[in-house]
């Protein structure tokens, strides 16, 4: 027979059975009931995943490859052609409501000041006419910023300093961001999503789009677009990195939160739709703040470095893909965000099918 547990109490050798009663302890809250099963875990759930939470960031491209990405496994530079063709499957099969459109600008068509953003031929605006025509349904949301089709990569109009360097010159950027932005609206996008971080541009987005009979075409603000470290693998892929300089200027400071908040009342109050938190997983206090400070959707962006961060464990097989990954959706949705935007929404959506079969 096992004798009962012991321990020392002062100059008392005390049983610990002695403490309840000889057939079991006696606890009327067990927290473990609400956990005996996988159904009943289910029905106490307080977080919930849905594929209808997930946008589909995608890049596309002129010509007619779809090429591999090498820094984000999985994803590729997509033409016209195969994009159309891809949102078939993921709007259709897998019930993705939205992507978010990056146009990928050959190096020839890069000038100082970005003027192709906003050319009604290139290649973003195209994107858009062909979705639209052939998926309607399908949320198209594109990327309003300079970086993709600036010589120097920065997300604005730029002035060389002496002595080197470079300054992002924010009101001359926003008249240029608006002529984008209406690009867009024009080829038929439904939210437009300014992620240059210049001040006053949502105000001037908003009048702008509203002026043209553009009063139903939705803003997704960045409206906490940290200078990151996670954005390695998103700017290999759009050959977008800053080639003088860094956004530090613009981009808000990791160290930040009550910034966040003044960022999100302004952004409110000129007439955004949608917040948006940038990174995600890194930043799921800010994504709490926010939540916390408006009523407003917020979404987060579940960027390219924390991506390639759960790819690149989950090929050494240190970690499991997709344990891993909705882990770390749920995480963002636990936060308060009401929408991801992720590399891993086709996968999740499969995932979250097989869960439902």
């Amino acid at each position: 027979m096992l004798e009962s547990p012991v321990f020392w109490a002062g100059d008392y050798r005390l049983s610990v059975i002695s403490f309840f009663d000889s057939d079991m302890m006696k606890l009327p809250i067990r927290p473990r009931r609400n956990r005996k099963s996988s159904a009943m875990r289910g029905l106490v759930r307080e977080t919930s995943l849905s594929t209808a939470d997930l946008i589909y960031p995608m890049f596309v491209q002129e010509g007619n490859r779809d090429e591999p990405i090498e820094s984000l496994p999985g994803c590729k530079r997509w033409s016209i052609a195969g994009l159309v063709r891809e949102c078939h499957r993921l709007h259709e099969k897998l019930g993705i409501p939205c992507v978010d459109l990056f146009g990928v600008a050959p190096e020839a068509l890069k000038t100082p000041d970005g003027v192709e953003a906003h050319n009604p031929q290139g290649i973003v605006q195209r994107a858009i006419r062909a979705l639209k025509a052939e998926i309607p349904d399908l949320l198209v949301m594109t990327d309003v910023a300079l970086d993709p089709y600036s010589t120097y990569g920065q997300d604005g109009i730029v002035r060389e300093l002496p002595g080197g360097g470079v300054e992002v010159l924010n009101d001359e950027t926003v008249e240029a961001l608006v002529l984008q932005a209406l690009s867009h609206a024009e080829a038929g996008a439904d939210i437009i999503s300014p992620s240059d971080m210049m001040d006053g541009r949502v105000a001037a987005l908003r009048s702008a789009l509203d002026e043209r009979g553009y009063d139903q075409v939705s803003i997704m603000s960045y409206t906490s677009k940290y200078a990151s470290s996670l954005y390695g693998p998103f700017r290999g892929a759009l050959g977008s990195a800053p080639k003088t300089g860094d956004k530090k200027g613009y981009q808000m400071d990791p160290a930040n939160v009550r910034e966040a908040l003044r960022e999100a009342l302004l952004d409110e109050q000129e007439g955004a739709d949608i917040l948006m938190v940038k990174p995600a997983t890194f930043y799921l206090d800010v994504i709490a703040a926010m939540r916390e400070h408006t009523n407003l959707p917020v979404a987060a962006y579940h960027v390219s470095g924390e991506y390639l961060m759960i790819q690149s464990a989950a090929a050494s097989g240190w970690l499991n893909e997709r344990e891993a990954t909705l882990e770390a959706l749920v995480s963002i949705r636990r936060a308060g965000a009401d929408m991801i935007l992720t590399y891993s929404a086709p996968r999740v959506a499969e995932w979250l099918m097989q869960e439902n079969c």
